[in-house]
């Protein structure tokens, strides 16, 4: 039996914190869906599609062949991982407050799918700082982002905010 897992976010910019954490999903689980989905909370700086092809061409790059990057247009992320037969939902940790945000959804998403479980997963200390919100507050005024973001996402930004 094939165990999947599903790692849902915004991804707004994909951070070598995002790989990190896609990358040992992907040694864990014999198929890994990444679900990208719209932060309602947030102003996104990429499209949903334009970030589906940057994943995509990250996970090219890292010879990662067992990651699918996948648009999740709505809805619950545990009926998502139902129609996928997804058995885990993916969740990097970078901090307590992590922590305690990532506690009640998988609370929640608990209350609605007993049968799928959530796997935290801490974030390597060299990653722990990086935020999208950072990233893209670095990138707005031309900081060096050469070690926080793989080096198409670093294209696609300078490009993005010419």
């Amino acid at each position: 039996m094939k165990i999947k897992a599903l790692y849902a976010g915004s991804f707004d910019p994909f951070t070598y914190g995002h790989l990190n954490i896609v990358a040992r999903a992907a040694a864990l689980f014999d198929e890994v869906y990444i679900s990208v989905s719209e932060n309602t909370s947030k102003q996104s700086l990429f499209t949903m599609d334009q970030r589906i092809e940057i994943i995509s061409s990250v996970m090219a790059q890292q010879n990662i062949q067992n990651v699918s990057v996948i648009k999740h247009s709505g809805g619950l992320t545990v009926e998502l991982a139902r129609s996928l037969g997804v058995k885990a939902l993916v969740r990097g940790i970078r901090s307590v407050k992590d922590m305690e945000y990532e506690m009640d959804i998988a609370s929640m998403n608990k209350t609605q799918a007993a049968d799928i479980e959530t796997i935290f997963l801490m974030s390597d200390e060299k990653y722990r700082f990086i935020s999208s919100s950072l990233i893209k507050e670095v990138a707005k005024f031309d900081g060096d982002l050469n070690k926080l973001v793989p080096k198409v996402v670093l294209e696609k930004l300078q490009n993005h905010l010419q």
